[in-house]
């Protein structure tokens, strides 16, 4: 199942960049935005509360689908640009293992744990 996942997400990514080539801005601002939702990672500064709701609203999905569509309603290239952006930057994050983030921990996310799993605490639970 995992890698059928990877997959779909493998496809999205391909998808973007399709979006991105039908945009008709120049090709090199596709690899210098493509890193622009990681920006998210400066919320955990304050904490990872803030941290991982900053991050997961710059690599979800619907905000991604939401630009471009809107993008296109009211013709707008930066709106389309960071739909396209959002969606393929997510998308490859997630082919990679990375995913939305819970407020715990910035390695805890919808995927798993990024890295070594931290082991269980006294009680059961993860610490």
């Amino acid at each position: 199942m995992r890698n059928l996942i990877k997959l779909e997400e493998l496809f999205l990514f391909f998808l973007s960049i399709f979006l991105f080539s039908q945009l008709g801005t120049p090709w090199w601002w596709f690899p210098a935005l493509f890193l622009a939702p990681d920006l998210g990672i400066l919320g955990y500064l304050p904490g990872p509360r803030v941290g991982a709701f900053s991050y997961n609203l710059l690599h979800h999905k619907a905000i991604a689908v939401t630009a471009l569509v809107l993008g296109v309603y009211l013709a707008s290239l930066p709106l389309q640009l960071a739909g396209v952006i959002i969606l393929g930057h997510s998308s490859l994050d997630r082919v990679l293992g990375y995913g939305l983030k819970y407020p715990d921990s910035f390695r805890h996310t919808h995927l798993g744990y990024i890295g070594k799993v931290p082991s269980l605490g006294q009680d059961g639970e993860i610490p």
